[in-house]
């Protein structure tokens, strides 16, 4: 991470606001809405909604997420991905939560556009010409304005994304405005400071425990914050918090206020109004309409982009397939992933039409979020463990927020049959993805035999010797999962000297290692036999793409430079015009044999596994290569072969 981003200044910090506090900033367009839906407005449950939305914010996100969580960064970079980077060597079993938090993120990425574009575009209903509009037309504004959010995804937000800080601080200032405009309408809103009242709401009045579905809606966003730390730097996020939490507060605090002083004793219909927008004067509803568009456009975006950079640590660990993606700007950590593109574009357009309504999305949103919160606390007590953090600390630090989201998540689980079995569904199917993915790399592993390099160097030596067989290609190039430098695998070796055996004048092994910091970009070569035998090893970043063919390139350049190999074309002709030898990678590609014999579960697992990698991106794309210089070989998968098969010879007469 760059000095430059970490540094505290006011672009730095408004930058922080524009990218960073999108869905948590967004939130008083519908919390306090899906408090009071359908209940008497009464001081008990004001008062006891808005201190429990308070102390959430204060517990869930100033302390969780803003004081401690921030504090795992790795070298710079924020998110679960990151965190399980940090820890993954301590626990086998850690790799799950990860998963969890992950797809739950994901799950989370389409419904916060849906909400928060619905929740803003219904505050039409507060202009007197759009009063009885149909909730068909606000919806096809929503499916328009998603449709146009999606489409300019592949250009990229470096111009526009200038817009998004000073957007987000108007939006900001505008939440602080309204609220301390309301304060005078009661002033006993301000015993919500206290934790008393979230106390009473939740242990005597009626219902009153389930009430917390809906006060978690107000901090699902302090996940984002996390893992847009590489962005704006820590020191940034700290500071423009405290900005950000006053503004909420003092906004919840106004529409509270302003329901005490109209409502009390009454229900207020959610259906055909809002708080937030009834605490603007006439006069400024247009205007405020505008803004509140334009922050739930910007929270959406930092949805979408985040759920690009999770998707491509995800492929950098292994535990997603392999997907192309885009750079559409210079700007650092800026990518495209058409086909999470479309699965956002489609699963935020579904949620719509099937929702319709702010209301219904509130009832579904936030479950899915809370099992990534839960994740993140079991992940990070581990990194705590790893930094020998005092036991006494961990276990109140477990005690505390493990009590605290596992109440959030029962309170949310009321919502599964009013539209939680929606996330659930889609968080469910993403973790699937996942699961194959890794569960099936392991079946493979098991089988993988690797053999020792020395044993075969003088075979290899031979045939590259022997004219009698026709060269293959000048310089042979194969990428190698062997960890060891010593070692390769049986197949590569069977594919040199047993398949077709592969003439060659240089023999190439290429081995890449994902390691758990972000951005390094190295590499190490090891002259096995000088000019004949070369094995690179090159040192990436899970954020770093491996654009193998042109990182080899410049490998092969600095060699040449530093008069280590010679690279020249050993054909005659053209050797004496000192004509560049070709270079042919080879990529071998499994399939599933026939010859198996699989428990049911394992054999489910490497069925969708082959089917995940047939839609996904191939092995020569995923590592950056130029199809031209490609040979793709097939070669089969036994991972379980089938034991005692009988069969006897008869004898025919």
């Amino acid at each position: 991470m760059s000095k430059q981003i970490n540094k505290v200044s006011f672009p730095n910090l408004v930058i922080a606001l524009g990218i960073i506090y999108g869905d948590i900033g967004t939130s008083p367009l519908y919390v306090l809405n899906a408090i009071i839906h359908g209940r008497i407005i009464e001081e008990k449950l004001i008062l006891g909604a808005l201190s429990c939305i308070i102390w959430t914010l204060t517990l869930q996100t100033t302390v969780k997420y803003v004081w401690l969580t921030l504090k795992a960064d790795n070298n710079g970079e924020g998110g679960i991905f990151s965190l399980y980077a940090l820890v993954r060597r301590q626990k086998r079993w850690l790799v799950l939560p990860a998963m969890i938090g992950g797809a739950a993120l994901l799950a989370d990425g389409m419904i916060t556009p849906p909400i928060s574009v619905t929740a803003s575009i219904e505050g039409l209903r507060q202009l007197e010409t759009f009063r009885y509009i149909e909730q068909t037309t606000i919806v096809c504004i929503v499916l328009g304005i998603l449709v146009i959010l999606f489409f300019l995804q592949q250009f990229g937000t470096e111009s526009i994304g200038k817009l998004f800080g000073p957007i987000m601080t108007i939006w900001f200032g505008m939440l602080a405005v309204l609220g301390c405009s309301h304060l005078l309408d009661d002033l006993g809103i301000f015993k919500a400071l206290s934790p008393y009242y979230a106390i009473e709401l939740l242990t005597t009045y009626p219902k009153g425990f389930w009430i917390l579905g809906a006060v978690f809606l107000c901090t699902t966003g302090a996940e984002a914050l996390y893992s847009d730390l590489g962005h704006c730097g820590k020191s940034n996020i700290r500071i423009s918090w405290i900005y950000v939490k006053t503004c909420l507060i003092l906004n919840y605090l106004g529409q509270g206020a302003w329901l005490m002083a109209n409502y009390h004793g009454r229900v207020f219909d959610t259906n055909l109004s809002n708080p937030f927008y009834n605490t603007m004067p006439g006069w400024f509803v247009v205007p405020g309409i505008i803004i509140a568009t334009a922050a739930a456009i910007i929270a959406s975006q930092a949805l979408i982009t985040g759920s690009f950079t999770l998707i491509s640590e995800s492929m950098r660990l292994n535990l997603w397939p392999k997907l192309r993606i885009n750079y559409p700007t210079e700007e650092r950590g800026q990518s495209y992933i058409p086909a999470i593109n479309f699965m956002l574009f489609i699963g935020c357009c579904g949620i719509t039409l099937y929702f319709r309504t702010t209301s219904n999305m509130d009832a579904a949103y936030g479950l899915a979020i809370t099992l990534c919160m839960l994740a993140t606390s079991i992940l990070f007590a581990n990194y705590l463990v790893s930094r020998r953090t005092s036991s006494p600390f961990i276990y109140l630090y477990l005690a505390v927020y493990l009590s605290i989201e596992l109440s959030f998540l029962a309170a949310n689980l009321d919502k599964f049959k009013h539209g939680g079995y929606v996330t659930l569904i889609v968080g469910g199917a993403l973790f699937a993805v996942m699961y194959v993915w890794f569960r099936a790399r392991k079946i493979k592993n098991r089988y993988v035999e690797f053999v020792r390099m020395e044993h075969y160097i003088p075979q290899i030596q031979e045939l590259s010797n022997d004219r009698s067989i026709p060269k293959f290609a000048t310089h042979l190039v194969y990428m190698t999962s062997a960890n060891n430098p010593k070692e390769i695998e049986h197949k590569i070796i069977y594919s040199i000297l047993n398949k077709k055996p592969k003439r060659s004048d240089i023999y190439w092994f290429v081995h890449v290692d994902t390691l758990d910091d972000p951005y390094t970009a190295e590499y190490s070569v090891d002259h096995i036999i000088p000019n004949d035998i070369i094995r690179v090893e090159f040192r990436l970043g899970f954020r770093i793409e491996p654009k193998i063919n042109l990182m080899f390139r410049k490998v092969v350049e600095d060699l040449v430079n530093n008069k280590e190999v010679n690279i020249t074309s050993r054909y005659e002709s053209l050797e004496r015009n000192n004509v560049v030898g070709d270079f042919q990678f080879i990529v071998m590609e499994k399939y599933l044999s026939q010859d198996n014999e699989l428990p049911f579960f394992e054999r489910v697992v490497m069925k969708l596994y082959f089917w995940l990698k047939e839609i996904s991106l191939s092995e020569e794309r995923g590592f950056g290569l130029d199809p031209s210089n490609v040979t793709i070989e097939k070669f089969p998968l036994v991972v379980s072969p089938v034991p005692n098969f009988n069969l006897k010879r008869i004898e025919t007469e």
